[in-house]
């Protein structure tokens, strides 16, 4: 017996100090300072991860404008059919996108109603229309967008959302992000939390900032010429005799109006540069989504002064290479959120790599890149929801979390000390080693510990004691049936075990559940306790068995009382 005691003991001690390392244990070389109270203190904050409501925060709830993305998908195919009826030299007067409330159309007007089907047929073969309805009304082909492939879109169009708002937000340094679908089916909504940002516009900048680089060809005359550069948009749309044609974009073309020095104020020259409009041609030769990397640069006229450097994917390169082969002493723009940043002569033929000019400032050239790196959001973002959660409130939270914690930890140590005597301090014992093991277990599994967590932390608080009433209960119905000290302990511990299982896996299973379905703060309340009643199963079954065992030992073989 004093073997198996001894090899108790020594776990039971291994296990502690282990679990007192990670609690309260500097993440760096220990300093003098770390061993007071003071120092202690501040090593759990460090080790412990807090959520929003106790460090304080920014709640963000974004809406994926998904009407936006369907409507832009409906005028590329509307000009992609254009394209292609054109270059088939099919019998097509006009081709027009007809977008309104959850009605998204191409509408396709034929010279020869009786080619309608022939028209239809060659389209198809060249354009991509999948998800797209075909019906055919007097000298018209229609192709309207199912409401299954509305469906299926929106979802994909959320999830890309979803990956680049992570992309991008891990990329800017956020410390322990919440992020995850939110709302109802069809809602399109992204809740993001970021503990610890009290300023989150530059954030939001970020987050809701579009990405869509294209590189495409300038319309105007070929070399010396310059290229063709209009002083207002009616000049440059009259160019084109009045309308703008749906294999044409009329678009801005300026130098960026970044500030230049500490104070952030804006050159004069640039303040007053007047904006100018160039003709482009639509589509564009590549899109952003073949970007294989991009790095802001200094230039070198000035080291306050950035530009962006991208390379192409191969897909992309190759198409890039064979149009600026077929197009030399020709003009391409670099088009960024549909505004013309520089404009390139081109000179021979270009393969996998270009630069975006312009006055960027470091911060803005880094943020534009990062956005870049993750890519084009598929739509626009809406935020529906915004708070903010200040430091000194999350400290208020804490402090009333602590207070209520240490108010029931008293309590409950005063009733098991006065109602069970010398065994309460067994179960005070073992109710402080879950409460070092829980902590240690939130620290090791990385988990978040929320103002429901605490809860979940109080709740724990009592679920050990009340395994420790089972056992002791139990206990004393065998000593009043007659048994031995030693018999009724054994007996005790053995039937209590059953029903302790059986509470703690049905708390477990609930938790769970709460954990696969609840939002953030309820998920925090799901592990804390699940990792409770984990840690409880050591300490109030192994760990006050021990306590038991040595007791009885040190009373001899045959103890006649104990203390219960």
């Amino acid at each position: 017996m004093r073997k198996n005691l001894l090899q108790r003991i020594i776990l039971i001690a291994v296990v502690t100090l282990v679990s007192l390392y990670i609690v309260i244990g500097p993440r760096r070389t220990p300093k003098l300072s770390d061993f007071t109270l003071a120092g202690i203190n501040n090593t759990l904050r460090e080790n412990i991860r807090l959520g929003l409501d106790l460090k304080g925060g920014s709640h963000l709830v974004m809406r994926v404008k998904v009407a936006d993305y369907l409507k832009r998908l409906t005028e590329n195919n509307s000009i992609a059919l254009a394209n292609a009826a054109k270059e088939a030299g099919l019998p097509v007067k006009e081709v027009r996108p007809e977008v309104s409330e959850r009605n998204y159309r191409v509408v396709v007007e034929a010279t020869d109603v009786s080619k309608l089907n022939q028209i239809r047929d060659e389209l198809v073969k060249k354009v991509d229309l999948s998800g797209w309805s075909a019906s055919v009304n007097d000298n018209r082909l229609a192709w309207e967008l199912t409401t299954a492939a509305q469906r299926t879109l929106s979802e994909q169009a959320v999830d890309q959302a979803y990956r680049i708002i992570d992309s991008r937000i891990n990329s800017f340094g956020v410390a322990e992000p919440t992020l995850q679908k939110h709302g109802a089916q069809g809602s399109n909504q992204i809740l993001l939390q970021m503990p610890g940002i009290q300023d989150p516009e530059r954030v939001k900048k970020l987050l809701v900032g579009e990405s869509r680089l294209e590189l495409v060809h300038v319309i105007g005359p070929d070399s010396p010429a310059p290229v063709q550069r209009f002083p207002t948009q009616e000049a440059a749309i009259a160019s084109l005799g009045g309308t703008v044609p749906q294999n044409r974009r009329v678009l801005p073309y300026s130098e960026r109006d970044e500030p230049t020095g500490a104070s952030g104020q804006t050159s004069e020259d640039n303040q007053n540069k007047p904006k100018e409009w160039v003709v482009v041609e639509a589509p564009g030769i590549i899109a952003g989504d073949e970007l294989r990397s991009a790095d802001a640069v200094p230039t070198t006229a000035s080291s306050s002064d950035y530009q962006i450097v991208f390379a192409l994917k191969p897909s992309g390169a190759e198409k890039f290479g064979r149009w600026t082969g077929a197009n030399i002493n020709k003009y391409m723009g670099v088009v960024l959120n549909d505004e013309v940043k520089s404009i390139a002569f081109i000179k021979s033929q270009i393969t996998d790599s270009g630069q975006i000019d312009g006055r960027f400032t470091k911060e803005s050239a880094e943020d534009l890149v990062l956005t870049l790196r993750s890519g084009a959001l598929p739509a626009p973002l809406e935020y529906q929801e915004e708070r903010t959660v200040g430091p000194s409130l999350g400290a208020d939270s804490i402090r009333s979390g602590v207070y209520a914690s240490l108010a029931g930890l008293v309590l409950v140590v005063l009733f098991m000390i006065v109602y069970y005597r010398g065994a309460g301090i067994n179960a005070v014992v073992a109710l402080l080693l879950n409460l070092i093991i829980t902590m240690a277990a939130l620290i090791v599994f990385d988990a978040t510990l929320t103002l429901p967590g605490i809860a979940g932390l109080i709740l724990t608080i009592g679920m050990a004691v009340d395994s420790n009433v089972l056992i002791f209960e139990r206990i004393r119905e065998e000593l009043r049936s007659g048994k031995t000290v030693t018999s009724a302990i054994d007996q005790g511990f053995k039937r209590a075990f059953v029903t302790i299982i059986d509470t703690h896996v049905t708390t477990i299973v609930s938790s769970l559940f709460l954990f696969v379905f609840g939002t953030g703060p309820i998920r925090g309340f799901a592990v804390t306790l699940v990792l409770g009643l984990l840690a409880n199963l050591f300490s109030a079954v192994y760990v006050s068995r021990t306590i038991f065992m040595w007791v009885l030992s040190r009373k001899g073989r045959r103890p006649e009382t104990i203390s219960i």
